[in-house]
């Protein structure tokens, strides 16, 4: 199943679909896998770290699915005004673990990137790290910290001029105004061309909930209009956690419910904790203002156990014959209710 809509079709019809790779995600294979098959599956857009290297595993996993028929869904890349969930690697120094530890942090990572297994040694797979934070609580000695990922200014303008996107996405937090306008100046500097500038939001940081996130989004849809940027909101719910259970599905309903009366101009669309139940949470009155949904933690871990067989197989999940269509049917089960959406 290939989306006949183009993603700004999809947006104005309430049925786009992004797939979030990683905002610190730099597993390569897995990134050019995973994109080959939600591209195939029709997703409108790919959102991935500003990272020369994922961009073209990204790329080359689009091309693998255009070759079979898909459109080209839009390349995003994204970038922070500070410091934020997304952007940051797990480190520990494992030389400090104690040897009877029974390791709980290796357990509840999504990404399978602390082990023996992962790093031929205890320790963390920087590549497969995404941030999500579930190991740092999880260590009975709390030896894990966090380390940020966020770019320098001076990087960004050429870093972008060389990676070309079709969009950009700015994850910002209530209170970072000054911060955004700032990030969004580096941006504009690139001399990119852009189909959408997402700015992704939250509550991070803030127990106001309509009033103060609304007053934050307008503040940014001020400085995107001055420059004569297209906006596209995300309401971010329940950052990284649509692959722990169903009941994360409500953060993300809950958040844009309380922002659409007061969002600026422009599409809403749903992240954080969304997974396959999000659609049914949607009540009609609410549905008719949403977008579309973007599939992050839950897209990656439905592949999962799919990418390891291929591993272990000694290929690509792409190039094996037999894996990638099973991992078809999977996606498709995930997008299709809302690439169907009228």
């Amino acid at each position: 199943m290939s989306s006949c809509l183009t993603p700004e079709a999809a947006l104005t019809r309430g049925s786009w679909v992004k797939l979030i790779c990683g905002a610190s995600n730099q597993d390569l294979a897995a990134i050019e896998d995973v994109c080959g098959v939600f591209a195939l599956a029709g997703v409108h857009c790919i959102d991935v770290a500003a990272d020369v290297a994922v961009a073209a595993a990204a790329r080359r996993g689009i091309a693998w699915a255009q070759a079979r028929g898909a459109a080209r869904p839009w390349l995003m890349v994204s970038l922070s005004d500070g410091a934020d969930p997304h952007f940051r690697k797990a480190w520990f120094d494992p030389q400090r673990c104690p040897p009877a530890c029974a390791r709980p942090c290796e357990r509840v990572c999504p990404a399978l990137a602390i082990g023996v297994a992962a790093t031929g040694g205890p320790g963390v797979l920087v590549e497969r790290c995404y941030g999500c934070g579930r190991c740092l609580p999880a260590c009975p000695e709390g030896l894990i910290e966090e380390r940020g990922q966020v770019l320098e200014a001076v990087d960004v303008p050429p870093l972008l001029t060389q990676l070309r996107p079709d969009a950009v996405e700015l994850h910002t937090q209530p209170g970072r105004g000054a911060a955004f306008a700032e990030r969004l100046a580096q941006v504009v500097a690139s001399g990119v061309p852009l189909q959408r500038l997402a700015v992704s939001a939250g509550l991070e940081g803030t127990a106001q909930l309509p009033a103060g996130l609304g007053a934050e989004l307008w503040q940014r849809f001020a400085l995107l209009r001055a420059q004569g940027l297209r906006p596209l909101w995300q309401m971010d719910g329940r950052p990284m956690s649509g692959d722990v259970g169903a009941g994360t599905a409500h953060a993300a309903v809950k958040l844009a419910a309380a922002v659409l009366a007061c969002a600026p101009p422009g599409p809403v669309q749903l992240a954080g904790g969304t997974n396959a139940h999000t659609l049914s949470q949607l009540q009609a009155p609410l549905r008719r203002h949403i977008a579309g949904v973007a599939f992050g933690g839950v897209a990656r871990r439905l592949l999962q156990p799919l990418l390891l067989e291929a591993q272990g197989r000694g290929r690509p999940l792409l190039a094996d014959g037999t894996l990638w269509p099973e991992a078809l049917e999977l996606a498709q089960a995930l997008v299709a209710p809302w690439l169907e959406q009228t």
